[in-house]
């Protein structure tokens, strides 16, 4: 394990229990559904999962918080970040534009359009802790004087006035909106009049039938694990953004396993030749992180609780492969939209 990460979770985790929020995590779905609705807030869910998560997820992904088409003869990390540099090509973005960042997570991507392309990026965030780490990431990486940030729901950015950036993406964020067309109507707001958008969702297929027992299964444990309201499918993406105002360029789920590559969900299931230094993505190695977790609590390395994270995140990635195994489900639906000017 990284040396930093017992810092770093004693850090996200001070002053209150990992185990009880994981507890309370994990009826936020069932809360949702009541007839009553009740006070059920979404965005303290979302709040309550990165959290919990965040750095774990730094851990056994990348910064970038974030699937890609995987390419055979790249890690993960190459893959990602030749994912990001087609998104900068096709919003081409270029030194003088201001970009937003709809959900920034700790700036991975951020960080990568910065030096590919010398725009200055706004990020938008409603989690705090993210936002800092997302600020301090930048700082120690010289870039901080290119960046800005913005602490707001982004289902309401009223903060930031209308016709405001030249171009915007939102990478697997959206996802957690309560009201895509919402959402994607905001989006649509701040942008100038002739910006480019692109955005990363994650959908059901058109091979994902609701009457399926076992595909409903996947798709409630996939709505539970990463705080999904509901996971819409392509052309619910589509009608949402037309809704929105938005003219769609080009929209595709960009997995290219189908095509004599790797699948997305790869990194979760197996070794793989392209996939080095993963082991602590593999079930085998979730399970052994589990179980040092659990001894390093007893020593008090790391918080109290700590694994029973750890056991949530292996149930998620769990259904993230049988929702990819049985092609009913992607992270990988990519689109270019244009607002009209």
């Amino acid at each position: 394990m990284s040396k930093n990460l017992p810092r770093s979770l004693q850090e996200a985790y001070r002053g209150w229990d990992p185990a009880d929020c994981v507890a309370r995590f994990g009826g936020w779905l069932d809360r949702s559904r009541r007839a009553d609705g009740g006070d059920y807030d979404h965005t303290v869910t979302v709040n309550d999962y990165y959290d919990l998560c965040s750095e774990f997820m730094q851990f056994g992904w990348s910064e970038s918080l974030h699937f890609a088409p995987l390419t055979r003869g790249e890690t993960l990390e190459e893959s990602i970040a030749r994912h990001q540099r087609t998104m900068i090509e096709l919003l081409e973005l270029r030194d003088g534009m201001q970009v937003v960042d709809v959900g920034c997570g700790v700036g991975g991507p951020m960080r990568q359009v910065i030096r590919a392309s010398s725009a200055t990026v706004v990020g938008i965030n409603n989690n705090e802790r993210q936002l800092e780490m997302a600020r301090r990431r930048n700082v120690e990486a010289g870039l901080d004087h290119m960046a800005e940030y913005v602490k707001c729901n982004f289902m309401d950015m009223s903060a930031i006035e209308a016709d405001s950036f030249d171009a915007g993406y939102a990478i697997e964020s959206t996802c957690h909106a309560p009201d895509k067309e919402r959402v994607f109507a905001e989006i649509f707001r701040v942008l100038k009049p002739g910006a480019p958008f692109w955005g990363q969702e994650m959908c059901m297929t058109e091979s994902f039938d609701p009457d399926n027992a076992r595909h409903r299964a996947i798709k409630d444990e996939l709505m539970l694990g990463v705080a999904l309201p509901q996971i819409a499918t392509f052309r619910e993406v589509d009608d949402a953004l037309k809704a929105a105002g938005f003219h769609i360029v080009e929209a595709a789920d960009r997995d290219i396993g189908d095509r004599g590559g790797t699948p997305w969900y790869r990194p979760m299931e197996g070794q793989d030749g392209i996939l080095r230094n993963a082991f602590r993505r593999l079930p085998l190695g979730r399970k052994a992180m589990i179980a040092g977790l659990q001894l390093a609590e007893a020593f008090r390395v790391f918080p109290k609780g700590s694994s029973s994270v750890v056991k949530m995140m292996d149930r998620t990635a769990d259904a993230f492969v049988a929702g990819g195994r049985n092609g009913i489900f992607t992270p990988l639906y990519c689109f270019l939209a244009r607002k009209p000017g």
